[in-house]
């Protein structure tokens, strides 16, 4: 299963719950069996909007939820599997994941304890690039200890996810030509402002792991 796209086997699942046939939910939904077959199998099953629609009201769910509309809701929400699959991956595979960028959180150490900040990424060659504001306390810290950076992704609709946890050195970008690197990759403050400090974190340390549904 774990070369079906999310999409295809999101339809599939629901088609199970349901107890339906491959030719009676396509009969519904105004499609050829054997396209939803093949949509079901997909790696990168491709949709049009109204066929969507139409494949959702067939199994008697919505677009969103066959999209994975509820992938940034709250962790925890979610029904527990009966049969979790946990898996490590490699660091090949998280650096695959986290490609693209996204919200991960910066983990560091104020005198209360360990501190877990939101910001948004991009990533400049392995190394993790962020945006802060020059009196963050995590510009404070930078040079004294290791910082570690938490990824996620979580699929309601599928009960299933993954993390990635990266930890290494970070440093506030002050060389020009580094600096020109790191804008020109388009990443903006979390919390916007003037938060123009660029953070690179160098990883020394690459794990992860992700939880399916067998």
């Amino acid at each position: 299963m774990s070369n079906i796209g999310d999409l295809g086997r999101r339809v599939g699942e629901r088609r199970s719950e349901l107890g339906l046939s491959t030719n009676t939910v396509a009969i519904r939904a105004g499609m050829n069996p054997s396209y939803l077959e093949t949509l079901e199998r997909s790696t990168s099953p491709q949709l049009s909007r109204s066929a969507l629609l139409r494949l959702a009201a067939a199994l008697e769910t919505t677009a969103d939820t066959l999209t994975g509309g509820g992938i940034l809701a709250p962790p925890g929400g979610m029904s527990p599997s009966s049969k979790p699959a946990v898996g490590t991956l490699d660091r090949q595979a998280c650096e695959a994941l986290i490609r693209a960028g996204g919200v991960g959180r910066v983990v560091f150490h104020e005198p209360r304890g360990p501190v877990a900040l939101p910001v948004n990424f991009r990533v400049l060659g392995d190394d993790v690039v962020f945006c802060t504001a020059p009196s963050a306390a995590l510009i404070q810290s930078l040079g004294y200890e290791r910082v570690s950076f938490e990824i996620d992704h979580i699929d309601e609709a599928l009960g299933e996810g993954w993390s990635v946890l990266i930890s290494g050195d970070a440093h506030a970008i002050s060389d020009t030509a580094e600096r020109q690197l790191a804008q020109a990759l388009g990443v903006t403050p979390w919390a916007g402002g003037d938060r123009d400090v660029y953070v690179r974190i160098v990883p020394s340390e690459v794990t992860g792991r992700r939880i399916r549904r067998e």
